[in-house]
């Protein structure tokens, strides 16, 4: 059918609309691990896997897990405001050390009946306080989607901020601290996290990338209610297109 390249076209901004959805995956990923085991920036173990072991060790008592999915549609999940609020509430119910250091800063900003708020600058010093703090078991911070954060809001600038965060605790050489980063590899990105990392993945690179995005890219074009109705051979010439034109992403 001679319309078929428009209507992949049409598809496949659908399709990565579809595909840019929490849980589609990232680009690249880093691991930053500040121990004397040198394992690219925050270790692979591949997004939800990392997850599922650092939850079994923190139920062993052996790690703490702060994870913050960032989403250009949330304003609480697109700065550092939200970044450090997340992870300071989340360190703060895993440990009762950690818990009394966030109820004194807590303590700390009060003035009689009035809460006033403590400036981003002070929720890093606290987030800092906890991370130092000796004895505790390894502290896993998990970052995901960072390329969502906008990288100017105004006359902010909240990606940039972010990346500060990041290289600021990494800098602190934090012996039990681990930093998993997920991110598309945008030009302001990369720089940044590229000298940091300990290890890093391109899933552009993975042959499994192009393998996932080719079954995905499948299961959509059989299961869109329109593309349904097409002919197989148009099926197939979409397919082979929006998996062409996903790029690895």
């Amino acid at each position: 059918m001679e319309n078929v390249s428009i209507q992949c076209l049409y598809y496949f901004l659908k399709l990565m609309m579809t595909a840019s959805a929490a849980g589609a995956g990232k680009s690249v990923i880093w691991y930053y691990s500040l121990s004397l085991v040198r394992d690219r920036r925050l270790i692979l173990f591949a997004s939800s896997a990392t997850i599922d072991d650092i939850l079994r060790l923190q139920k062993s008592g052996l790690a703490s897990l702060a994870f913050f999915y960032c989403d250009f549609r949330d304003g609480q999940k697109k700065d550092r405001r939200g970044l450090l609020s997340s992870l300071l509430i989340q360190l703060g119910e895993q440990s009762d050390v950690w818990s009394a250091i966030l109820s004194r800063f807590y303590e700390d900003h009060r003035r009689g009946f009035e809460q006033t708020y403590a400036s981003d600058s002070e929720l890093v010093g606290c987030l800092k306080d906890m991370l130092k703090l000796p004895g505790q078991a390894t502290v896993h911070i998990v970052i995901d989607a960072l390329d969502e954060c906008p990288v100017t809001t105004g006359s902010q600038f909240p990606r940039g901020e972010v990346l500060e965060i990041v290289e600021d605790l990494v800098n602190l050489q934090i012996p039990n601290l681990r930093i998993c980063v997920t991110s598309r590899p945008e030009a302001d990105v990369l720089p940044v996290l590229e000298p940091l990392a300990f290890h890093s993945v391109s899933l552009h690179s993975e042959d499994g990338q192009f393998h996932d995005i080719a079954e995905y890219v499948k299961s959509f074009v059989h299961n869109d209610r329109e593309m349904r109705r097409w002919k197989a051979t148009d099926k197939q010439l979409a397919i082979e297109m929006l998996t062409k034109k996903a790029d690895g992403m």
